[in-house]
């Protein structure tokens, strides 16, 4: 059993910065994609940005050339970094695993943009 834990969650001002942070408790090594979604107030859970297993990334056009994800295998460590926030970037940021066909979720964490 995978379990997730996500951190780096917070309030920041428009044109600020976050970074967050996902571990997983399994070894993730033979993960097929790691992924990073979020889902604000009365609006449906949308993929923010995923990496495949071998490197290669897609990102929601709304936060292209801004967030930036990345992972550690070694650390059993996913991240995403976010640049350049805007407040309609808050929402309740959540990560996903993919290993060996099954969906894993973080618990998520609140990312608020405000001046």
């Amino acid at each position: 059993q995978v379990q997730l834990v996500e951190s780096g969650g917070g309030l920041v001002q428009p044109g600020g910065s976050l970074g967050l942070s996902c571990r997983a408790s399994g070894i993730i090594f033979r993960f097929n994609s790691m992924g990073w979604y979020r889902q604000a107030p009365g609006k449906q859970r949308e993929m923010v940005a995923r990496i495949i297993n071998g490197g290669s990334t897609n990102y929601a056009d709304s936060v292209k050339g801004r967030f930036t994800i990345s992972i550690e295998v070694t650390k059993n460590t996913g991240y995403l970094q976010m640049n350049s926030l805007k407040p309609e970037d808050t929402a309740v940021y959540y990560c996903n695993y993919i290993i060996d066909g099954i969906n894993y979720w973080g618990q998520g964490t609140q990312v608020t943009v405000s001046s």
